[in-house]
């Protein structure tokens, strides 16, 4: 994989667990937070030590990768997280934006496709980053009353690698892949799509069909327990048992035949 696939994989992933760590901000703090991805490091960075967060991840999808914040920050995050007065930056205060971290990477993880197949992640403080060449992502972290607070995901190449391979593998022997940026699929989430149900089908020769008429009967290629095709834009995306709601039919899906999200491509 190119470097090139490899960092877009980081940028795919930081969207994601950038979009749980606002959730977990915000649910700890009282307030609504929103974390964005920037193309370059913000210039307004405030002046202050930096503090890391080192996540061990383990599993199918493996390596670590650091979340820096800065010290005057977090200190003014931690007051509202743990509902003190603003004080000098101390253990407390690291402890308290660990759990932060921490609850996005579970919340994230759990919303990570089967095949990463995520075992465990371990979350710890740590006073530097502990490897070279890491690839960053520069974020902005905003809030009404503590807007421009700069964070960064840092991600080793033992990480980027694993994105990279565990995000192409499936579609690799396509060709092609089909991967999603959920900051992107966001603003179309009130889209409204035409679906289908496809009980089955049959080819006709053009002399049959210019002979159907009213109570002609065309045998489709199914058996009556075949499960129904749910069609999107001509894509089977699930099957499912027929049923009847208020008079209508309607599909109860019994099987998903692939990650929905693939039939969007970025």
């Amino acid at each position: 994989m190119s470097n090139e696939g490899n960092h877009l994989a980081a940028r795919r992933f930081s969207s994601g667990f950038a979009q749980s760590l606002s959730e977990s901000l915000t649910a700890a703090a009282g307030d609504s937070w929103n974390l964005q991805i920037l193309d370059s490091p913000s210039p307004s960075a405030r002046p202050g030590s930096p503090v890391y967060f080192r996540l061990t991840i383990e599993g199918l999808l493996s390596g670590d990768f650091f979340v820096e914040f800065n010290e005057p920050q977090v200190s003014e995050l931690a007051s509202a997280i743990c509902g003190h007065a603003l004080q000098a930056f101390s253990n407390e205060d690291g402890e308290a934006l660990r759990k932060v971290v921490s609850a996005a990477m579970s919340r994230f993880s759990s919303s990570l496709p089967a095949e990463c197949n995520v075992t465990s992640v371990k979350v710890q403080r740590v006073p530097s980053l502990a490897f070279s060449d890491l690839f960053e992502v520069p974020l902005i972290a905003n809030r009404e009353d503590l807007s421009g607070m700069p964070v960064r995901f840092h991600f080793t190449s033992e990480l980027l690698e694993s994105l990279s391979s565990g995000q192409g593998a499936k579609n690799d022997a396509g060709g092609k892949r089909s991967q999603i940026d959920p900051v992107n699929l966001n603003l179309v989430l009130d889209v409204e799509l035409n679906m289908s149900l496809r009980f089955g089908q049959r080819q006709l020769p053009l002399r049959d069909v210019l002979e159907l008429a009213s109570g002609s009967v065309v045998e489709l290629d199914r058996e009556v327990d075949d499960p129904v095709e749910l069609l999107l834009d001509g894509r089977v995306i699930a099957r499912g048992e027929a049923v009847i709601v208020d008079g209508n039919y309607g599909l109860r899906v019994t099987e998903i035949t692939e990650p929905i999200t693939s039939n969007f491509v970025r």
